[in-house]
């Protein structure tokens, strides 16, 4: 019998005072699927994630901008890479090392990552499963792709060193900078050959490789993609996320609360939220158009002036894509404000309001609730600018729904009940020192 008809059947067994389960209920998560962790892999990928050793200036981990304190992310509506100092809602600009930009998109939580069926990785989708290309993988390098990436996740682990705003620094700063502003990534000499010989020169690090790897004989046979291998199954072992009350629902063994349990409805039902926040992660992985609203310095060439981000048609270049986003998963999403592609709102009831008309939002739009460090640039451009706001509006094509303050509540208690504390606190957790001696986010 499936799921929803056992959900079902236990709630006519209750009798009539019982909530009825909403249809559209996905079937639960089991070790099916996810992917298989080899658990000496993960700690060694556990090591390098809170590494800063990978970045060009040494000071920037993959977990500055994702840690588990801020729900997998930095509790930030952007960031502060490279040139930023302290953790999540503390971390300020370097006044000895400015950064040129904030980070351009929200920082994304990283739960369910090593779920199989993961097919488009960052808010625009530039990196996805694609069978026609090296690898099965479409990335921006195209046919300069390098092969040996084990994973979607894995390839999406080599971009971050890569950005000037993210973790390679400014070109005058480092090494890896230089080379990522020659435009040499790949092969010897390359910006990922730079970080791997780094990594190889720390003898702890090149006996882990040695251990878990069986090509990798001598240091200088570790490649970046093992790095960035390692780095991906530890994160798809430390923030697996399948034991939420909603999963309990799922598998026919609780009932959500009252409150809880008429959001569920409203998601599954009037409000239309599984439209696109379908299947067990609650994203359908694909691109729509909801005029979240646009802050910050956009995605745009060090030569552009304009603060646009243009969303998925920033990878298609087709119009029908201008404003498009992909849908995010809403695991633990109660612990990943701020909400949106620029992190627009910092609060989960207010970006709920918005969302559900959000061509009514953007013209009421209040940039003070976005969290942002101090940082001499603008940031409302965008927001500023009544044809760009109109531009944005314009591409939205789903019908507002109406909510009222008592329905918002309810979203918020279902979406509550999202939150898995075993993924939120992690397995393995946030290691005391690294290999490399350099500070541990």
């Amino acid at each position: 019998m499936a799921i929803k008809q056992v959900i079902l059947a236990v709630f006519a067994l209750m009798g009539s005072t019982a909530m009825a389960a909403p249809s559209g209920l996905p079937a639960p998560l089991t070790d099916d699927d996810f992917r298989p962790i080899d658990p000496a892999e993960a700690a060694l990928g556990q090591l390098l994630f809170y590494d800063p050793i990978l970045s060009g200036a040494r000071d920037v981990a993959c977990a500055t901008c994702h840690h588990p304190r801020f729900g997998t992310a930095d509790g930030l509506s952007l960031g502060l890479g490279d040139g930023g100092i302290g953790l999540g809602t503390d971390r300020v600009a370097d006044k000895d090392n400015l950064p040129e930009e904030r980070i351009p998109r929200n920082a994304p939580a990283l739960f369910n990552l090593g779920i199989k069926d993961l097919r488009v990785l960052f808010h625009d989708g530039r990196i996805a499963v694609d069978d026609t290309r090296p690898g099965g993988i479409r990335t921006p390098l195209d046919e300069d792709m390098t092969a040996g990436f084990a994973s979607l996740l894995s390839a999406q682990t080599m971009f971050p060193v890569l950005s000037p705003d993210e973790m390679a620094g400014h070109y005058t700063e480092s090494d890896v900078a230089r080379a990522v502003r020659q435009g040499v990534l790949t092969g010897q000499g390359g910006a990922w050959d730079i970080i791997a010989r780094r990594v190889a020169d720390i003898p702890a690090y090149a006996q882990m490789f040695r251990d878990v790897y069986p090509h990798v004989q001598q240091p200088d046979d570790i490649a970046f993609t093992d790095i960035s291998n390692a780095i991906a199954v530890f994160m798809e072992e430390e923030w697996r996320s399948d034991n939420a009350p909603f999963d309990a629902v799922l598998r026919g063994q609780a009932d959500l609360p009252p409150l809880a349990a008429t959001g569920m409805d409203l998601f599954y039902g009037r409000g239309g939220c599984s439209d696109c926040h379908s299947g067990p992660l609650l994203t359908d992985q694909d691109y729509h158009a909801m005029g979240a609203p646009q802050i910050g310095p956009g995605k745009k060439a060090r030569f552009e002036t304009l603060a646009r981000d243009e969303g998925r048609a920033e990878v298609t270049g087709l119009p029908e894509d201008m404003f498009a986003f992909r849908t995010p998963s809403l695991r633990n999403v109660a612990l990943t404000a701020p909400y949106g592609h620029a992190g627009s709102h910092a609060d989960l009831a207010a970006f709920v309001a918005d969302h559900a008309d959000p061509v009514a939002a953007l013209a009421r739009y209040d940039a003070g609730q976005a969290v942002l460090p101090a940082l001499d640039v603008e940031d409302d451009s965008i927001m500023s600018d009544p044809a760009e706001v109109a531009a944005i509006a314009a591409a939205v094509t789903t019908p507002p729904v109406v909510l009222s303050p008592d329905d918002v509540t309810a979203l918020v208690a279902f979406l509550d009940s999202l939150t898995d504390p075993a993924a939120v606190k992690g397995r393995l957790g946030v290691p005391d020192a690294v290999p490399s001696g350099l500070v541990v986010p």
